[in-house]
């Protein structure tokens, strides 16, 4: 039986003046797996998985990563965690192989080490031939699988992934998924965020559902359509969170400028 990668225990966001973005959420991850975080805007889960990478401050509950805590080991859980944000920040004046030596030696990775990644990874996400162009040149879904790539340099142990996929081409998404399958099958954790539920059915072993703060169902796939006698996943979202845009712009109002630009 595999372990918990991620433990989180009763964890609890609430912004000033009386916000209350996450609400006592508890769930784990086990090692190896790929579990899909899903819920409507405004929902919570972004504020919720930058809470597991200490990017956004909790404000009370517990978050294990590969047993340490996160708050109290930060320098030991950024060597475990790669994290793609949703919106990608490239460097638009260096070329891909630039910035993966410098993210590199950022985590005090040896300069052959570094080589061996750079080369690996390129290869992983097909930019051998265009790592030494500036990133200003490359596509949107260039800039996707480089991103990725970048946050593969240290090979962590856990991949988070915030709508990796987000405005691609068909074409792209099943590269990137490809990409993700992959690593998933030599062993790595994904922590994956997305709208689309095509993706999370197709890839996901396991799904937790948020809406409002709090996490509304849990389980495979199957078990979820199963449990809620739905046809497909899009289904099950839809009848778990019953939102609708009206409530979700009422939610990310609500919130402060920060969860507005990451929800």
């Amino acid at each position: 039986m595999s372990k918990n990668i991620i433990e989180v225990k009763n964890l609890v966001k609430t912004y000033p003046p009386d916000v209350k973005a996450v609400q006592g959420v508890t769930f784990d991850v086990k090692e190896g797996e790929f579990f899909g975080f899903l819920g409507p805007n405004g929902a919570g889960k972004s504020t919720t998985m930058n809470m597991l990478v200490n990017l956004v401050k909790k404000t009370s509950g517990s978050v294990k990563i590969d047993g340490l805590e996160v708050d109290q080991n930060l320098d030991e859980v950024y060597k475990r965690v790669g994290f793609a944000m949703q919106e990608v920040g490239l460097d638009e004046v260096a070329t891909a192989r630039e910035m993966m030596q410098l993210h590199g030696r950022l985590y005090h990775l040896q300069p052959a080490e570094i080589d061996a990644q750079i080369k690996k990874l390129l290869k992983l996400v097909e930019l051998e031939k265009v790592a030494d162009k500036f990133t200003s040149t490359y596509s949107g879904g260039m800039r996707r699988r480089f991103d990725l790539a970048l946050s593969l340099i240290h090979n962590p142990k856990i991949l988070f992934l915030d709508e990796p996929t987000q405005g691609l081409d068909p074409h792209a998404r099943q590269l990137i998924w490809g990409h993700i399958k992959n690593l998933n099958k030599q062993g790595m954790t994904i922590f994956l965020t997305t709208h689309f539920m095509d993706e999370a059915e197709q890839l996901c072993e396991r799904i937790a559902i948020m809406d409002k703060g709090v996490i509304v169902t849990e389980g495979s796939p199957a078990e979820l359509m199963k449990k809620h006698d739905a046809k497909n996943l899009e289904e099950v979202f839809l009848k778990t969170t019953g939102s609708n845009l009206a409530n979700e712009e009422v939610n990310n109002n609500a919130a402060d400028p920060y969860i507005r630009a990451r929800q």
